[in-house]
Parts: C-alpha cells; sequence; structure tokens
C-alpha cells in the first residue's frame, strides 16, 4: 500500500530525476527517520532504486517492467541460464539468472526464446570439453612454446563466449578489479572456491603461488583472494620486480614481448622442496607468466610438477585479454 507520503516522495524523485535524502527531507519537512522509513518501503516494492554509498546516496524512480509471459522455454534452459548468466549493466547493476537474461534479451531487441536455446547450446558445447569441470589449456600451451615448464595448465571459465560476449566469472573478474571493491572480490571467491579447492585435492597439492599484480592498485584482487581463499597449503614465494617503467604483460602484444617481460620482472624466491606445486592467476593471457614462473620453480628445484590455474581464458587460443 502507498500511503500519501510515499506519492510525495515518488512525485517529488520523479520531478528531479535523482534526489538525495536530504532533499526529500528539506521538502516535506518530516524527520529524516519518516522518510527513511518511506524509502525502505518504496525500496522493498520496488518503485525506487538506491544510486551510491553513503554518505552520497541518491534515490531514482526505478522503471517498470513490461508484462513477461513465461515464453516457452525449458525448465532444464532456465536452470543453466539461471545458473550461469549474469549480466553488468551500463550503471553498475547486476542482473543474474533467468530475469537477468530477459533484461539482456529486451535491451538488445532480441527473441528471448530463441536467444535462450543459443544461450545452453553454447553452454553444453563448452562444458562437453571440460575435464572434471575445468577447461584443459595444456595443449594450447604446448603449441605455442618450444618448452612447457608447466605439467598442465586449467582455467576454470572462458573470459567470453560467442554471440554473448562475457561470462559470469568474466563479469566478475573484470569488475570486482576494475571497481577493487572486497565485497565482490568476496563474491568472486566464493563462486570458485569449491573448484580451486576440489584441483588441489585431486593433484596433491603441497603448496600454492598466487601471481603477484603488475599494475599498482590500492586494492590488489589477487591479495584478496589469496587471503579469502585462505588455502592450508605452503606458500611458493613470488616477487614481482619494480622497474624504472613499469609496463604491465596485458600492454605488450608479441608474445616474445611478453616473456621477456615474466622472463626479467617475476623471481621466484629459494625456498623448500615440494612434489606438486599449484600457480594461481586472475587470467592467462598469453601463457608467458605461468610458464616463466613454472621454469623458476623447477630450475630451483621448488617443485617436480607445477600446475597453473587461472580464473578465465581466452576462448581462441592465447589471445590477450587486455581489460583484465
Amino acid at each position: 500500500m502507498t500511503t500519501d507520503t510515499s506519492n510525495k516522495i515518488l512525485a517529488f524523485i520523479e520531478s528531479k530525476g535523482k534526489a538525495a535524502p536530504k532533499e526529500i527531507v528539506d521538502y516535506l519537512s518530516i524527520s529524516r527517520q519518516a522518510v527513511a522509513k518511506q524509502l525502505s518501503k518504496l525500496l522493498e516494492q520496488g518503485k525506487i532504486n538506491k544510486i551510491g554509498k553513503p554518505p552520497k546516496v541518491f534515490y531514482a524512480i526505478l522503471e517498470q517492467k513490461p508484462f513477461r509471459n513465461e515464453y516457452a522455454v525449458s525448465k532444464e534452459a532456465k536452470q543453466t541460464i539461471e545458473s550461469n548468466f549474469l549480466n553488468i549493466t551500463a550503471i553498475g547493476e547486476a542482473k543474474k539468472g533467468w530475469e537477468g537474461f530477459i533484461d539482456w534479451c529486451l535491451k538488445r531487441k532480441q527473441d528471448v526464446k530463441k536467444a535462450a536455446a543459443d544461450y545452453v547450446s553454447i553452454i553444453k558445447k563448452h562444458n562437453a570439453v571440460r575435464k572434471d569441470g575445468l577447461l584443459d589449456g595444456t595443449r594450447k600451451m604446448r603449441d605455442t612454446f618450444s618448452k612447457v615448464y608447466l605439467d598442465q595448465l586449467f582455467y576454470l571459465e572462458f573470459y567470453a563466449i560467442e554471440h554473448f560476449g562475457k561470462t559470469k566469472l568474466g563479469q566478475m573478474l573484470l569488475y570486482a578489479k576494475q571497481s577493487q571493491n572486497k565485497a565482490m572480490i568476496r563474491d568472486l571467491t566464493a563462486e570458485i572456491e569449491p573448484k580451486v579447492k576440489e584441483l588441489i585435492k585431486k593433484y596433491k597439492i603441497e603448496a600454492v603461488g598466487f601471481v603477484p599484480p603488475t599494475v599498482k592498485r590500492e586494492v590488489q584482487l589477487m591479495k584478496e583472494l589469496e587471503k579469502d581463499l585462505a588455502l592450508p597449503l605452503s606458500k611458493v614465494k613470488i616477487t614481482k620486480a619494480k622497474t624504472q617503467i613499469i609496463i604491465p604483460q596485458k600492454t605488450l602484444s608479441k608474445l616474445g614481448d611478453r616473456i621477456e617481460n615474466a622472463k626479467r620482472t617475476f623471481i621466484v624466491e629459494n625456498q623448500p622442496s615440494y612434489s606438486n606445486v599449484l600457480l594461481i592467476d586472475d587470467a592467462v593471457g598469453s601463457g608467458a607468466t605461468f610458464n616463466e614462473i613454472a621454469k623458476q620453480i623447477k630450475e630451483k628445484h621448488i617443485a617436480n610438477k607445477v600446475i597453473g590455474l587461472a580464473i578465465t581464458g581466452s576462448l581462441k587460443g592465447f589471445d590477450v585479454i587486455s581489460e583484465v
């Protein structure tokens, strides 16, 4: 039920486009507590949305969704989309699953039923090449490098897929990293943690190394990931050497340059020996960083076997994922 006060608040917000709580308080001449209570009810009713974080918070009228029929889509298709689909909109809203998929289709004027069939077909095709739920990039490494030091390379998901663009993990990774949002990084950690632990158990991993970042940020995704995963394993110490001019790997388009960059700037410190070591990175581009770190680990007799795991990888070979 919408009260007279609520109607006045809605009308005021609509006239302004966006309104801060203080503006509403001043307009209605009522207490902040009363305004907060009404705003909370309007949020629950789906009539407004909240923009920003304290102390800069604004409210806007939430665009009402058009009537949606059930679209003649199978229960299995809906479940696949519910589990796999995520779209982060241009204004930073995370829209998940089936409802998010409908929004994505309507925004692009696509037939929902046909798009759903295409999406499910693509997901099934990619799932068919998974090995124990992981995508295996080992063969691509062997086709790319004359000498491969990684024993195996896996990634959890493609960064992007045909037609639909960035995957769920691709979007979570990109926006967690770019926004330096710790809550988003925790969500990403929760999403990948089961697969990471399964891999550790299967390959009897004794120590783990997190590939250090090359771009300076106040909140570093890899450091937060290491902290949030809290793996009860020994740590392989990897340092990214500081240079006079910092050249991020993602800015290098030639494989030879990426190999040289990795070789000269990543340093594995001497430490105890292990049978099996896992290297974790956010995304695999050329594979050069993984390979050069694995080379140092083996040359220093730190491990007999080195496995690489990236959160995302390219659908087409080892293309550079420059966004992340």
